[in-house]
């Protein structure tokens, strides 16, 4: 395994900066605000080639129930820690609170590395830093990343021993052959091996919902933070995780309020990383509360990411609350069927993130939609099904009095299942009845419940190289 990275300090010391520049990846929110971070974070991180596991933790602040809340999550970290990088602002030099998370850390028995963050400028007051008792800081700046030499030496006899692995959900790359001419035929279809793939899954929906509390139901402990007050979750977590022998990758995400009502800037960061999140994802569960199901701004998350061609599941949760359940679950129904009419067949599943009631369909659910997202059709049953289709209702006329010729079908991609449709007039067709014809492709050929897309592809007049021919031949002959 990697050898695991600590970064722990007071808030605002720029940890998340520094999270940032190691992961190489701008996952962290980071803000002049104190106290952004809350839950921790693990990311893979390199420093000089050496890899190893680095994680952001909530700063350090003084009593109170979220601050022993977030102290709680920083200590699960140092459990697995093979060091830590204890970070102090050097231009506010040492403080109260500073002294204080040193004595903590040297009660844990870890390594310690004294690092002293925005040390760009000169002038620096470091004889306070000694104070602390863990030897000669190491000055860095983790904006402009400056020091990373000396941080690096630091951390040399931790990284270099761990052993590197393959990263946890690295993707391979599939080698396609290019096929010359199409077989319309073709009945064979490319088998995928989705049992040993990652799934990403992003857990999203309005503050409050139970988002939170849901993850640390799945994950069977108290990853994420969680309480009454509305927003308490600020940036995006992602955990790799294993269920009934599946790997996925769960991601707890930031409560999104209508555009409207954000007005903070910090809130509009954090539903920004929120919506990177989900579009990212193969696999959303957008989680409802059992007491105002699908409002408009659930049906406004629900269109984004269909729009995004991700695979979607509606979870509504606090069922156990719920008195008439067959009612709200019609309710739910009947709004999925007349406001998300670009998808037919969008799973629901009622959970209690609370009791732990219905996880279990949950995450079947998940499986299943994922395995659609993924389908595969044979050319030969789609042009198959393209018949049956344009002879049930044929295309409208064109300028000519005759139908629109649909020349053939065949499957682009999947995640989500793309097919592209080839006509001799492609810009003729309707939006219409490419909508006659996604409805069907669902129903028939059972791809229900993720987004479907057709694009029309011009196909080529076989007469064109014949016309060619004989207008050479005749002006040879004249």
């Amino acid at each position: 395994m990697k050898t695991v990275i600590s970064l722990v300090g007071r808030t605002n010391v720029g940890k998340s900066t520094l999270f940032n520049r190691l992961t190489g990846r701008k996952k962290a929110l980071v803000h002049d605000r104190p106290g952004v971070t809350r839950d921790r974070r693990e990311g893979d991180a390199v420093l000089f080639g050496c890899p190893f596991v680095a994680v952001d933790t909530a700063g350090l602040e003084n009593g109170g129930e979220l601050a022993d809340s977030m102290w709680r999550q920083t200590q699960k970290a140092l459990q697995t820690s093979a060091a830590v990088v204890f970070m102090v602002d050097v231009r506010a030099g040492v403080t109260p609170l500073d002294k204080k998370t040193a004595q903590t850390l040297r009660k844990i028995g870890k390594p310690v590395i004294l690092v002293a963050n925005k040390a760009e400028g000169r002038d620096l007051m470091l004889q306070d830093l000694y104070s602390l008792g863990f030897g000669e800081p190491v000055l860095i700046s983790a904006e402009h990343g400056l020091g990373m030499s000396d941080l690096f030496e630091a951390l040399a006899p931790y990284i270099k021993n761990g052993e590197e692995q393959e990263v946890f959900g690295e993707k391979k790359k599939r080698v396609r052959k290019k096929e010359e001419e199409i077989d319309l035929n073709d009945e064979t279809v490319e088998e995928e091996d989705l049992d040993n793939r990652v799934i990403d899954l992003a857990i999203v929906g309005r503050p409050n919902v139970g988002k939170s509390t849901l993850v640390n139901r799945l994950l069977g402990e108290d990853r994420m933070l969680t309480g009454p007050m509305a927003g308490l979750t600020r940036d995006a977590i992602s955990v790799n995780w294993t269920y009934k022998g599946r790997a996925l990758r769960l991601t707890d995400t930031a409560g999104l309020r209508r555009h409207s009502k954000v007005e903070d800037d910090l809130e509009k960061l954090s539903a920004a990383d929120t919506k990177r999140a989900a579009f990212l994802a193969q696999v959303v569960v957008l989680v409802l509360d059992a007491d105002a199901i699908l409002d408009k701004q659930d049906l406004t998350i629900a269109r984004q990411v269909l729009d995004e061609g991700r695979a979607l599941i509606i979870a509504v949760n606090k069922w156990d609350t719920v008195k008439d359940k067959k009612a709200a679950m019609q309710t739910l129904n009947d709004r999925i069927s007349t406001s998300l009419t670009q998808v037919k067949g969008v799973k629901t599943v009622s959970v209690s993130a609370r009791t732990g009631e219905g996880l279990d369909r949950l995450m079947q659910a998940v499986f299943d939609v994922y395995a659609v997202w993924n389908s595969r059709i044979s050319t030969g049953r789609l042009n198959r099904w393209l018949m049956k289709m344009t002879e049930q209702t044929p295309p409208p006329l064109s300028a000519t009095k005759r139908p629109i010729p649909l020349k053939y079908i065949t499957q682009a991609k999947t995640r989500p299942p793309t097919f592209a449709l080839f006509s001799s007039n492609p810009e003729k067709l309707p939006e219409s009845y490419l909508r006659y014809l996604i409805k069907g492709l669902a129903q028939d050929l059972k791809i229900e419940g993720v987004p479907i897309r057709i694009l029309m592809r011009k196909a080529k007049n076989p007469y064109e190289n014949k016309r060619c021919s004989s207008d050479k031949n005749k002006r040879k002959r004249g």
